[in-house]
């Protein structure tokens, strides 16, 4: 029976996936697994009986990556599971500038008599432009960023992008330096990952790359925008409108700046597939040994067991973990049906399958091994 406790309200659809070995608990402290949304857990202790981590959504910025690989702790995310959610939000940001609709909004609420005329006499100062022809720089060409980048060319846009780990097809121009991208946009949006190297990337030197008057949308984090340069963009005319799904303290009550309640992955259905995709992935972990979609392992996947005991390895700072495991193994007389593994900024996850149905019980003596678990 493995133990699973949830930190937010996971969705129900999700939970159904959970065969009759799980059960659902409250006390981290007991849990096997965790499965969390929103939740802070960077200052946490988390107990040695913690094997995973799942998070229903793509950023895992509230997890302590590191501590939890040293712990041999798999963190999980589901990349796309959200994806539809957060570019049909993109797509309302991109109306949204355009046609001036929360001014419009706003105005439009506080008429009280002579409406008609009122409006027929006012409408003109939020007159806006059609997206129709305009250009768009996708920054980040990842789950989302594809979809917003066929979305807006399906409305008539002009697409380019930005990722320097793209290495698909694309039938859009895909720059490798970002400031060549920014400097032929209208609109920019950023659906790059927040982590210590692009954390407040988009700054002063970046705005200046871009077309006067560029609007700026941001459904991927805060953090990525350098809140003090933004407001000096905004007011030279650089930026003429920011939309962001992260309200901040900066950012309440300036003009030009649109705040919407982070909505990017609030759907039924996003909150669905994500609350699916996270339990999956920590079942076949704890079922098969296989690691898929981990933000702090290494993939390894020899897909649903089936009667051979396999073994799974984490390791740290072992250059070949794959061949130390391979040699350990050896060494105690097992044989290795199949062997899978790799490594991620340091850790290693090695999963082997013996030709034996039987758990061998096996010892390992050596200080790279961070844990070893017999899954039959």
């Amino acid at each position: 029976m493995y133990q699973i406790a949830t930190l937010n309200k996971i969705s129900k659809v999700g939970l159904a996936e959970l065969t009759p070995e799980y059960m659902v608990i409250e006390d981290t402290a007991k849990a096997d697994g965790i499965l969390v949304r929103s939740a802070d857990m960077l200052s946490m202790e988390f107990s040695s009986e913690l094997k995973a981590i799942a998070r229903a959504g793509a950023g895992v910025n509230n997890i302590p990556l590191d501590r939890c690989a040293e712990s041999g702790i798999v963190v999980f995310n589901t990349p796309g599971a959200n994806a539809n959610a957060v570019k049909e939000l993109t797509i309302s940001g991109l109306l949204l500038a355009a046609r001036h609709i929360p001014a419009a909004l706003s105005w439009a609420k506080g008429l009280t008599e002579d409406v008609s005329k009122t409006v027929e006499k006012g409408k003109s100062q939020f007159a806006g432009t059609e997206i129709t022809g305009k250009t768009l720089g996708v920054a980040g060409l990842g789950a989302i960023g594809r979809k917003v980048a066929a979305a807006a060319e399906a409305l008539g846009m002009k697409v380019c992008g930005y990722d320097p780990f793209f290495t698909g097809e694309a039938d859009f121009t895909v720059y490798e330096d970002l400031k060549e991208m920014l400097a032929v946009c209208d609109y920019v949006t950023i659906h790059i990952p927040a982590n210590d190297s692009t954390k407040g990337m988009f700054n002063k030197d970046l705005f200046a790359a871009m077309k006067d008057g560029t609007v700026l949308l941001n459904f991927s984090r805060d953090k990525l925008v350098n809140d003090v340069d933004l407001l000096v963009a905004i007011e030279t005319g650089k930026i003429s409108q920011y939309i962001t799904d992260f309200p901040n303290d900066n950012l309440v009550g300036r003009d030009n700046v649109v705040l919407l309640p982070h909505l990017g992955a609030s759907t039924a259905e996003a909150e669905d597939n994500c609350a699916v995709m996270a339990v999956q992935e920590i079942r076949d972990y704890f079922e098969n040994g296989n690691v898929i979609n981990s933000v702090n392992f290494p993939k390894a996947d020899l897909g649903p067991i089936s009667g051979n005991v396999r073994i799974a390895f984490m390791t740290k700072d072992l250059d070949n973990p794959v061949e130390a495991m391979t040699a350990h193994l050896s060494e105690a007389g097992a044989a290795i049906k199949r062997i899978v593994g790799g490594n991620k900024k340091g850790f290693g996850y090695v999963l082997a399958e013996l030709d034996t149905a039987e758990k061998p019980g096996l010892i390992f003596h050596d200080e790279h091994i961070i844990s070893i678990r017999e899954i039959k």
